[in-house]
């Protein structure tokens, strides 16, 4: 039988995983209020 605790001792996270999850917390992604302050910066602009 599996001895859960045991192997949950061994356990060790993937580089990969640690890699990507770094690269996705470091990256600077606009959420959509940014998005929407820049098209309407954009259509005041066309406006003018």
């Amino acid at each position: 039988m599996i001895n859960f605790e045991e192997e949950l001792k061994k356990f060790k996270p993937s580089l990969e995983v640690e890699e990507a999850e770094e690269a996705i917390y470091n990256k600077n992604l606009d959420d959509m209020t940014d998005v929407l302050q820049e098209m309407l910066k954009e259509a005041r602009r066309v406006q003018r």
